[in-house]
């Protein structure tokens, strides 16, 4: 489509066009029904129908065993900040958090309202700029908790880190769910929401172990309870249908194109491409420790704050857009996710090398 440029963007993020243009038709009528996707009832067989395969599909994309429940809730990963210490944290217990960067950081601010928090590493020394190598877990924690991919800062964990043995370990993949192979087995809960490599806004997925779901509180509003959403296959109340029919788009889309193990060659080569003209540009520099780089948001600076808007303004031009740093941190981020095609990339580093020849230090 000759409309469509380049998006960068940190979340809404892009989405694969062929999924896109099926959406486009099943919003006016999902198959032969003559119905859109977003017009039929949530207990209706044309929806259960797109709800099973898309939990089938997530199923095998990342071999998830059947003792583990497929969940798409709403509130986004914020809500299950608060959520995950409601139903597995009691006041006189403690949980390990792993601190790398904003998000992890509220996850523990919520925490703390429900019960005592030990901070089992933090990289916040340094601006949360790498993934620490030690981790200090305490004695009796009821489960340990980290955020994979840090978005602002573009750092990610390259492996899980390993809790003490019978301590479920629990991650908010926000921003890199499925963007690789992932040993689901050695996680008591992978919750994620939707907008950065899953589809549109609007839902979250979860994926917790069913042991984990009885073992949670009972002293909780029904909607709050992970065994409600999990007896009712997701559909206790309305749920948010047409992302969740989106989602289950994608996962057809990466299924199709060598599940994750196809898509995790792709990422690497796309952030490789731009990690190696950033390590030897002399005008650009990456701000993540070279072996903490994540594969999906790439966050560089040229060292002068209105050079970095120039150049913002400059990739605009180019037809790129989002690649405005976080507010909290400014410079550049280059959100390559699943669904960002490599030609963005090559864009990206072309335009780098015309404004770096332009703007020699």
């Amino acid at each position: 489509m000759s409309d469509r440029i380049f998006n960068f963007s940190a979340g809404p993020a892009v989405m694969p066009e062929e999924v896109l243009k099926q959406c486009q038709e099943d919003m006016w009528s999902l198959g032969k029904t003559g119905i859109g996707v977003m017009e039929h009832s949530h207990r209706g067989k044309a929806f259960s129908a797109v709800l099973l395969q898309t939990i089938a599909d997530c199923r095998a994309l990342a071999k998830i065993p059947d003792d583990y429940d497929i969940l798409f809730l709403t509130g986004g990963a914020s809500s299950q900040f608060f959520m995950i210490p409601m139903n597995f944290l009691g006041k006189d217990q403690t949980a390990d958090y792993l601190m790398t960067g904003a998000w992890s950081k509220k996850a523990i601010g919520d925490a703390k309202r429900y019960g005592n928090v030990h901070v089992a590493c933090s990289s916040e020394d340094k601006n949360c700029s790498y993934i620490p190598a030690e981790v200090t877990w305490s004695k009796s924690a009821v489960y340990g908790h980290f955020t994979s991919n840090n978005t602002i800062f573009g750092t990610q964990f390259k492996t899980e880190p390993t809790p003490p043995a019978g301590v479920p370990l629990i991650c908010d993949a926000s921003s890199d769910i499925f963007s690789r192979p992932i040993d689901v087995t050695k996680y008591g809960m992978i919750y994620a929401g939707s907008q950065k490599n899953l589809g549109p806004a609007g839902v979250t997925l979860v994926i917790i172990r069913k042991d984990l779901v009885e073992r949670g509180s009972k002293d909780l509003p029904v909607m709050l309870q992970y065994r409600t959403h999990a007896k009712e296959d997701s559909c206790y109340n309305t749920p948010p249908s047409f992302p969740i029919y989106a989602v289950g788009q994608v996962f057809k889309w990466l299924l199709k194109n060598g599940g994750l193990e196809g898509i995790a060659a792709k990422n690497e080569a796309k952030a490789g491409k731009l990690y190696d003209y950033l390590d030897q540009s002399s005008l650009f520099k990456a701000t993540a420790a070279g072996d903490s780089r994540s594969l999906m948001n790439v966050t560089f600076v040229t060292g002068d704050e209105k050079l970095d808007e120039q150049f913002i303004a400059f990739t605009k031009e180019r037809k790129m857009d989002g690649l405005k740093g976080h507010r909290s941190v400014g410079g550049m981020r280059a959100s390559i996710y699943n669904a960002f095609p490599e030609a963005g990339v090559d864009a990206l580093i072309a335009a780098m090398k015309e404004f770096e020849s332009q703007n020699r230090k």
